[in-house]
């Protein structure tokens, strides 16, 4: 038996974007040109100059490292609760009807406001809970969420300004965001598994859009138009973003939401932090905001809250067994 396989990647596909000139205002419509192009290929791009300090990176992933050895009673206190925050073992999502469970396991935790108070108005939405045997774990994770964060601001006015919209056009409800972090631990993954399994099988992301940090392991796999897997590896220095469900709705699919999938055929383990950017539950997605009212959409209009907990419902097993 053997792992899925993906060819090589063509950079064209997948550019990278230096995103400071959009950051420090010197040329943000300049950078904006060049999202916008990209995300009307594959809507995958690799960014540099995204200003995360390596420290603040290394210092999650440490815990997250630490946390993942953790007993399994350490990480059963902390169990994923109804509200998406906590651990996730493995094998409690699968990404369709029919898919072998992932190999992944997780730790979720989401926006907190200023005065580390979460507020309930969703039921995506709720406290973060930590292992008390961690102390520095919140405070690692949180540092690293901000930073993070303000990343996808960024490229949000970047989006709204290579759309020719006003530049906050995506973020006019954006202040009690719905934003979550994970840290994803893949362990290696066996050749005799077989080509069917997966440490997250293909799908696309459900929000708005994804800021991922891949370690140097590498797995990442991006479907192409023509069908074909294509990979997507670290390379230095960059992160890697890609537009998820929502944005190619708010966009009427001008915008690329790509099917990707994770094969850890390294013979390591594999960490990624992964941020989801999402607005305030009650914004409302729809395509004739961003193209006028004349404008025939694909899609009838929804909420990002409406949405997000549709697409939870049928993606993790937790949230099943809890009906």
């Amino acid at each position: 038996m053997s792992y899925a396989e993906a060819k090589i990647l063509d950079q064209s596909l997948i550019p990278v974007v230096d995103i400071q000139p959009l950051r420090d205002g010197s040329d943000p419509k300049g950078v904006a040109k060049l999202l916008h192009a990209a995300s009307q290929k594959l809507g995958f791009i690799y960014i540099k100059g995204h200003g995360i300090p390596e420290e603040v990176i290394d210092s999650a992933r440490a815990g997250a490292y630490e946390f993942f050895g953790q007993t399994e009673p350490v990480k059963d206190a902390v169990k994923v609760t109804a509200k998406h925050r906590g651990w996730l073992g493995q094998g409690g999502a699968k990404m369709k009807d029919g898919a072998k469970a992932d190999l992944k396991e997780s730790f979720i935790w989401g926006h907190e406001d200023d005065d580390d108070r979460t507020l309930m108005d969703h039921d995506l939405r709720g406290e973060n809970i930590w292992p008390a045997e961690l102390p520095h774990m919140s405070q690692q994770a949180m540092a690293y969420f901000q930073h993070a964060h303000k990343v996808a601001h960024h490229l949000m006015r970047g989006f709204a300004l290579g759309l020719d919209l006003d530049e906050d056009f995506f973020l006019k409800t954006a202040s009690r965001p719905l934003s979550r972090a994970s840290y994803v631990y893949y362990p290696a993954q066996p050749a005799d598994l077989g080509s069917s399994q997966f440490g997250v099988g293909p799908h696309t992301d459900f929000g708005v859009l994804t800021v991922l940090c891949q370690d140097s392991v590498g797995g990442l796999q991006v479907e192409d138009a023509s069908g074909d897997w294509i990979q997507a590896p670290p390379i230095e220095g960059t992160l890697i973003v890609n537009v998820a469900d929502l944005l190619s709705r708010w966009t009427d699919g001008a915008y690329k939401s790509t099917p990707h999938r994770v094969v850890n055929s390294s013979g390591k383990k594999r960490l990624s932090i992964v941020l989801a950017f999402d607005p305030n539950p009650e914004t409302v997605i729809d395509a004739k905001d961003v193209f006028g009212n004349q404008h025939v959409s694909q899609e009838t209009a929804t909420t990002c809250g409406e949405y997000l907990t549709w697409r939870f419902e049928k993606a993790f097993a937790y949230r099943k067994k809890s009906k």
